[in-house]
């Protein structure tokens, strides 16, 4: 697995290396101007905007800022209007895509800042000392003069709010509720709010270090009311989240997440031009998971386990190398791969790709939220050290064994994140600013389906091995989508993911913190399987009907970057596109009972 921008997604893929000349008659007859007269009219425009907008966003950090995202908004609605005066007809296939890319993101982009507006409006009445804490530091960046006086006074009045606000609620606390006529914020506005409140205590820390010790006078008049400040920002993180969300002290955090609801996940599918309800997707996964259980039990005949999947997993998860030995194992694992697809002629794989490959081993810390491999260039595993309880050990050691590894290196190396990194940043690296998880993460499972349809597996346990990652993708989409729209808590999907799929407690639990503690977005899970099936579709229209070869199929994917996959369908089979263009390729059936 490989980290995307948590919402709309981001990482891997740098450098720039192909260069498309320029076509000025279009420039004029689009009536929109590119600097740049080495790119495309549509590359230039985009490229010009990753830059702004990464600059806007350093210059515009605080992030529940009102000044920030009006100013984001302006933004956005300036370049969307920029975008739709260009001459669509005009553009060739290549440039009506990144055309539909770019007002796809512009669009979706306009749409999160309402949806941030009202995630801050939900804790705004936690927060009533937020805009003195934000208006220092926007007028520091203005580079207005600084009055030390007066910012004592409004450090003071920080501390002030701070301290009556918590004094309210732990007034509400200890009140009958029959009495009271205000509701204690629940746990997931709570727990938002004390990251808000780290937030803040930041932007109020970077303003004080600007002055402090270069402004004499800031220094005597400031210091001590900010050490004040301070205390009371830290004091009140920590009540909001022991006091309202559980948090308990010495323990590992608890799972809370924040879900987005029915209509944020409906406007999240189509971003990613995915045509399906949220409840339908529930309905493809299970149709998956039929399949995974139909095959772990064959799987566990062939063992001499009967029907009993459990006893199966567990023989599979106690066949896991000595501490100390993961790493070559690793290594072997990834030569084999890589001789199995070269053999076959499945894809291209550069000798540079094959030779910059690297591994390290994951902190203990990380491994809270990662218990299982992470991949792209370098390769990040997940194994004990000494510094873990026995217990943890045991778990980490059987959830990384050498049947569950053999199906996941090739999902982080080669085909995987690695191979699909290294072409990302070789071929239209521009359209790295619509990068989607359905095609980084479903590149990866699509592998896995296509190795698994190629007998890769060579025993039963490395069909265990397999099916268990399988299904553990179905589950996925299952547990993210319905807690996103309130149907399962946290701790009912990681009881899911441990009586349904066979996950260690330890690891379930790390599986589900990650997935719904807002590092990654609301639809990064359901990505994996949903992908793979895309492009597997995608792959029998296209491999299975004589139109190309495997290995033509796959570098032409790799090098349309990572966009959704509708539209590297409509680049492969030349599909005519109009500017108003909607999501509608209906890549599944779905069973209906």
């Amino acid at each position: 697995m490989t980290n995307v921008r948590p919402y709309p997604g981001s990482l891997i893929l740098r450098l720039f290396f192909a260069v498309i000349p320029a076509f000025a008659p279009l420039a004029q007859a689009a009536s929109i101007s590119n600097d740049d007269p080495s790119l495309s009219v549509m590359r230039g425009l985009i490229q010009n905007y990753s830059t702004d907008s990464a600059a806007l966003r350093r210059s515009q950090s605080i992030d529940i800022s009102a000044a920030r995202g009006e100013r984001l908004q302006r933004f956005y609605e300036e370049r969307l209007r920029k975008l739709e005066s260009a001459d669509f007809k005009s553009l060739d296939q290549e440039g009506r895509i990144d055309y539909l890319l770019f007002q796809n993101q512009l669009r979706f982009e306009l749409r999160e800042l309402e949806h941030d507006r009202m995630r801050v409006s939900e804790v705004a009445g936690l927060l009533p000392f937020s805009q003195s804490i934000i208006q220092l530091e926007e007028t520091r960046r203005r580079m207005e003069p600084i009055d030390p006086a007066r910012s004592a006074r409004a450090l003071t009045g920080i501390a002030e709010a701070i301290s009556k606000t918590r004094k309210e609620l732990e007034k509400q606390l200890k009140d009958d509720k029959k009495d009271s006529n205000k509701t204690l914020p629940g746990k997931v506005v709570a727990n938002r709010a004390a990251g808000m409140v780290d937030g803040l205590r930041r932007t109020l820390k970077n303003w004080n270090e600007f002055y402090s010790g270069y402004h004499p006078d800031f220094t005597w008049w400031a210091s001590a009311p900010h050490q004040k400040a301070d205390k009371e920002l830290q004091d009140y993180a920590k009540f909001l989240r022991q006091k309202l969300a559980g948090f308990t002290e010495g323990e590992d955090e608890p799972v809370i997440g924040d879900p987005i609801g029915r209509e944020a996940l409906l406007a999240a599918l189509r971003y990613e031009m995915i045509p399906y309800t949220p409840e339908e997707l529930i309905d493809i996964a299970n149709q998956e998971f039929a399949w995974c259980e139909k095959e772990q039990k064959r799987a566990a005949r062939d063992l001499g386990f009967g029907d009993d999947w459990p006893k199966t997993l567990d023989h599979v998860s106690n066949l896991h190398m000595k501490p100390g030995d993961q790493p070559r194992l690793i290594k072997e694992l990834a030569d084999e791969a890589v001789k199995f697809l070269e053999e076959r002629d499945l894809v291209t794989i550069p000798d540079l790709c094959k030779e910059i490959w690297r591994m390290e081993m994951m902190p203990p810390e990380r491994q809270k939220v990662n218990p299982y491999f992470t991949g792209g260039e370098v390769i990040s595993v997940s194994y004990p050290t000494a510094t873990m309880s026995t217990e943890d050990k045991l778990m980490s050691m059987r959830g990384n064994n050498i049947h569950f590894s053999r199906a996941t290196v090739q999902h982080e190396l080669i085909p995987g994140h690695h191979l699909q990194g290294y072409m990302a940043a070789r071929y239209r690296e521009h359209r790295r600013a619509f990068r989607t998880a359905f095609l980084v993460e479903g590149w990866a499972l699509y592998w896995e389906m296509l190795l698994w349809d190629l007998n890769f597996p060579k025993t039963a346990e490395d069909r265990v091995g397999m099916l268990f990652w399988r299904s553990h993708r179905c589950a996925r989409i299952i547990f993210s989508l319905k807690f996103h729209l309130g149907q399962m808590t946290a701790q009912e999907a990681i009881d899911f993911l441990v009586e349904r799929v066979g996950h260690e407690r330890r690891n379930a639990t790390a599986e589900v913190r990650r997935s719904v503690n807002g590092s990654y977005g609301p639809l990064y899970q359901a990505a994996y399987m949903l992908g793979g099936l895309q492009i597997r579709a995608l792959r029998k229209e296209l491999v299975d009907s004589g139109k190309m070869t495997n290995r033509a199929f796959h570098d032409a994917i790799l090098k349309e970057n990572s966009i959704p996959i509708e539209l590297i369908r409509a680049s492969l089979t030349k599909q005519s596109l109009t500017r108003d263009f909607k999501t509608q390729w209906r890549f599944y059936d779905i069973e209906r009972k």
